[in-house]
């Protein structure tokens, strides 16, 4: 016997022919520490199985489970001026925006979309936390008065996630003209007695919360979603005391009236065709309504009944 032949050889091709398993087939939750199957995972909306917690969720994720069927049509956002104050701090402005574009895959800090929740038409946007922060530009303001002008237009409701971390400091005080901008954007809405439904999702802060995140008719969050103007840590410093169990918090804010519901994601879509269609004058969903996801590939199409043969009753 060969011990170099039989024994080595084999042993240091089968090192390095083992084919590298993917980094991102398990996710580890925040808060309990529970190794989570991606696919597991993605099929609970992010939501872990074993406490609850809710995980970051991006924009298009949202909406292909919010959605009927996963079918939405993007809206245009004017595109605003790339950097209007030059600004440069330990990275050129531009430099940050084509790291975060290309770390996302999304043009900007929030996406609108258009579509049908349970047959009823709506305008959505929703904002992504991990493009630098979900920090509310001009880009943000574009997008958010794009969704109230669409929603005026087709005469359905406008429901907004939010999930910021305040205002762009890249832009300045162009980034806090916004705030007035995006509250003009909701009055439009109640001028044309639309409904402006906000799901405020974790963490959702600064002049973010000081305008459109707060102006719904009515007002959803994630559980245990950070919802603040400035953090609990300021707040201690600043009073020098010991701040309540759950200061700031949905379900705290949910206790001092400041929120409508409190509602897990998994549970949010039907929540949110009830009180749309409610709103709207319109009679509860029934089953007939909600077409399940994986069901409207199979619902017939005029080539599939065009090419499905007509049964005479004389063939019976």
């Amino acid at each position: 016997m060969n011990w170099i032949t039989n024994y080595v050889r084999p042993r240091i091709n089968s090192i390095f022919s083992r084919r590298d398993t993917p980094e991102n087939l398990w996710s580890k939750c925040d808060e309990c520490g529970t190794m989570l199957f991606h696919r597991e995972l993605s099929g609970n909306l992010n939501v872990c199985t074993s406490c609850g917690h809710h995980m970051a969720i991006t924009p298009r994720e949202r909406f292909e489970t919010l959605f009927d069927g996963g079918v939405f049509t993007e809206i245009d956002v004017p595109v605003p001026l790339e950097d209007p104050l030059k600004f440069r701090d330990q990275k050129k402005y531009p430099e940050r925006m084509k790291a975060a574009q290309k770390n996302t895959g999304e043009k900007e800090a929030m996406l609108v979309a258009e579509g049908e929740i349970g047959r009823t038409p709506i305008v959505s946007a929703a904002q992504d936390f991990t493009f630098m922060g979900g920090s509310m530009g001009m880009y943000v303001g574009n997008a958010i008065i794009a969704a109230a002008e669409r929603a005026v237009l087709k005469k359905c409701p406008l429901i907004l996630f939010s999930a910021a971390g305040g205002a762009r400091m890249q832009e300045g005080i162009l980034s806090l003209m916004q705030m007035p901008r995006t509250t003009v954007a909701v009055q439009m809405l109640k001028e044309a007695g639309l409904p402006y439904i906000v799901v405020l999702t974790h963490p959702t802060t600064g002049g973010v919360t000081a305008s459109y995140a707060m102006l719904g008719d009515v007002q959803i969050a994630e559980p245990n979603a950070l919802i603040c103007f400035a953090g609990p840590r300021v707040i201690q410093q600043t009073l020098g005391e010991k701040l309540p169990e759950g200061f700031q918090r949905a379900e705290y804010l949910l206790d001092h009236g400041m929120l409508d519901r409190v509602t897990p994601r998994t549970e949010m879509r039907d929540e949110l065709i009830t009180i749309a269609r409610m709103l709207m004058g319109q009679p509860p969903a029934v089953m007939g309504d909600l077409p399940a996801p994986d069901m409207v590939e199979a619902l017939p199409t005029p080539e599939k009944a065009a090419e499905k043969p007509t049964e005479k009753p004389e063939d019976k």
